[in-house]
């Protein structure tokens, strides 16, 4: 009796990419499933009528603390699923050598770590007392957006501390916004 062999009909690589793909998904999956958030798109109210409006002309809007980081973290979201389309996409197309499928493997990881580390650091941030976050990583920066009236060094030290000991982020490359 013959056993059935799945590396004779899939490489080695193929099971790395389609396991790296499958971790990807579980992991959007999870981001979305955790974010807990209504993403409700509100309207904003019109300040001219448009006969009144020349091209060019820039207007100040007020930044609905709470409506920030709910559009924040969907914006997040659709650019995290288009740049998963993406490389998903790469990795199905039979045409690419071996580098770049390796190299879209290695940015569907890359992806994926960032979207873990993310969400830990704004649990942990979260944690700390600080009533809303948002985190975005891109590999060598961290960007974090937090409600607070007033950061104090201390806070500072806390929320730094967190982003280096979740990611491989230098000090130098961590820049934290107040939103008040």
């Amino acid at each position: 009796m013959k056993k059935f062999n799945f590396s004779a009909i899939l490489g080695k690589k193929q099971i790395i990419l389609a396991s790296l793909v499958f971790i990807l998904a579980i992991a959007i999956y999870l981001n979305w499933q955790f974010a807990g958030q209504d993403f409700a798109l509100t309207e904003l109210p019109a300040t001219q009528s448009e006969s009144e409006k020349n091209y060019g002309d820039t207007a100040l809007v007020g930044v609905n603390n709470e409506s920030y980081f709910a559009e924040a973290r969907l914006n997040r979201q659709k650019s995290r699923d288009e740049a998963s389309d993406t490389i998903s996409d790469m990795l199905k197309d039979t045409q690419l050598s071996d580098e770049q499928l390796s190299e879209a493997a290695n940015q569907a990881l890359v992806l994926t770590m960032a979207i873990e580390n993310e969400s830990k650091i704004e649990n942990l941030i979260k944690a700390k007392g600080f009533v809303e976050c948002v985190a975005y990583l891109d590999g060598v920066n961290c960007n974090v957006v937090v409600k607070t009236e007033g950061l104090t060094e201390a806070e500072a030290a806390q929320i730094k501390d967190i982003i280096l000991t979740n990611s491989q982020i230098n000090v130098e490359n961590i820049t934290i916004t107040e939103v008040k």
